[in-house]
């Protein structure tokens, strides 16, 4: 294999990681859940800290959304569910 074509494959691969990872949980703002629902939700499911369970909590309240979680969608469809089961408003984008 020539110098260019392992340029090239590890240019593929570093592609290919970047597609795989490029998904994020968005946790939706709701009248419902108290604010220690939601941080104990974070800290179970998505495996936050307490501190970025909490900061996570308040844009949610503050901005409607927040991005928790990022990864492959294989790798977040299973938090999400558990999300949603709890009753929050999730979705993988």
């Amino acid at each position: 294999m020539s110098k260019q074509t392992d340029t090239r494959t590890q240019d593929l691969e570093v592609v290919v990681e970047e597609l795989v990872a490029n998904h994020e949980i968005i946790l939706f703002n709701d009248d419902v859940h108290t604010f220690d629902y939601v941080i104990d939700s974070l800290i179970e499911i998505c495996d936050h800290d307490p501190i970025q369970a909490e900061q996570c909590t308040y844009i949610v309240h503050h901005n409607g959304k927040c991005s928790v979680k990022k990864g492959s969608y294989d790798e977040l469809e299973p938090r999400c569910t558990a999300l949603l089961n709890r009753g929050l408003t999730a979705e993988i984008a």
